[in-house]
């Protein structure tokens, strides 16, 4: 399979660039599995297609303000990622600039692109493949530079300066662990009343934790799917999620992952053995037709670029014939697409899911 059989035509103007003024006012186009079927609908009717016993489970992970500007301290400007933080005064980070720093040079930080540095710095410790290594001073954590001058990493299709409503929009109502430098973007459309309205109606809910990275962001660059490598990203999946699972599989219910990475937080922790079980460490799953899914029954999704690795996801889930006529019915009918745009339900294709 190639990497251009998942590739449409995107209309710029589709690209959601703000967010909604309500979050649960999104459409929502709700893909049967089995035959294709197409509906559409919007996302406060989401209780609708969830029935008692089914049982959600989110991704709680919580995005830090990962993008810093600074210079170098021969003066040379530069932009900071941090991609993922390794202790309270160490992370690896992606660093743009026209001369990579050198191991032990100090990285001088500002407010903002064009501002003077000053008062934080850190120093670069190496690289660990394309990321380097930064440390901040031993008086100053490191999440006391983000807090204090970080910003939202918005993603790269999002083609404005992040805001101050970014940093309570791009995050989801229940993210309480930081770690994130994307959003999980389908927990985005869920607001405390709607998820208070799902408890009541006797929907289960459980959290695992993925700390989404930039590769999130990252195309794939070889022709044939099967030679793509993966970027790796920090899983939690534990006990108490594997016994939500089974009780709703006990009781007839569903499980029901909310986006990608609670897809993929799933069936990494179930691939070895096809049974849920307890995880902790790093994940590289990838997920593409031909994959073999064995938690998952239906999903919760956000529209994707074409050509990435979570359209070959959700191709995969439901089929790829199915998606992609699907999208090109959401491009039709103007749905807004990527991370702050509208949502998907898809139900399980029984091919997909029995697949080797």
């Amino acid at each position: 399979m190639k990497t251009s059989d998942f590739h449409f035509e995107l209309p710029s103007e589709l690209i959601a660039q703000h967010p909604l003024e309500e979050r649960s006012a999104s459409r929502l186009l709700v893909l049967g599995g089995c035959d294709g079927a197409v509906q559409h609908s919007h996302f406060v009717h989401l209780p609708d297609m969830l029935a008692p016993n089914d049982l959600l489970v989110f991704n709680n992970t919580r995005v830090i303000p990962a993008r810093l500007w600074g210079r170098k301290s021969t003066g040379g400007k530069l932009e900071l990622l941090i991609e993922r933080v390794t202790g309270s005064h160490v992370a690896l980070a992606h660093i743009r600039c026209s001369r990579s720093p050198a191991p032990g040079s100090r990285i001088l930080l500002a407010a903002g692109p064009d501002d003077t540095p000053g008062p934080y710095e850190l120093e670069v410790m190496g690289r660990q493949g394309e990321l380097f290594e930064l440390r901040s001073p031993p008086a100053v954590p490191l999440a006391d530079i983000l807090k204090s001058i970080g910003h939202v990493p918005l993603p790269p299709y999002i083609e404005r300066d992040d805001e101050q409503t970014d940093r309570e929009r791009y995050q989801t109502v229940y993210a309480r662990r930081e770690g994130a430098v994307a959003a999980p973007t389908a927990g985005l459309h869920f607001t405390e009343p709607l998820l208070a309205q799902l408890r009541n109606q006797g929907v289960k809910q459980a959290e695992v934790t993925l700390h989404v990275g930039a590769g999130t962001f990252q195309p794939v660059r070889v022709d044939n799917l099967e030679d793509h490598i993966m970027h790796r990203e920090y899983l939690e999946v534990d006990e108490s999620v594997c016994e939500a699972v089974r009780e709703a599989r006990a009781a007839g219910g569903r499980v029901v992952a909310v986006g990608t990475t609670a897809v993929r937080s799933l069936e990494t922790a179930s691939r070895d053995t096809g049974e849920l079980r307890p995880y902790r460490g790093e994940t590289d799953i990838f997920i593409y037709p031909g994959c073999r899914f064995h938690c998952v029954d239906a999903m919760i999704t956000n529209f994707h670029l074409p050509e990435s690795t979570l359209l070959m996801l959700v191709s995969a889930f439901a089929g790829k014939e199915h998606i992609m006529a699907a999208y090109a019915e959401a491009v039709a009918r103007g749905y807004r697409f990527f991370s702050y745009g509208d949502a998907m339900f898809i139900t399980a294709n029984p091919a997909a899911r029995l697949s080797a």
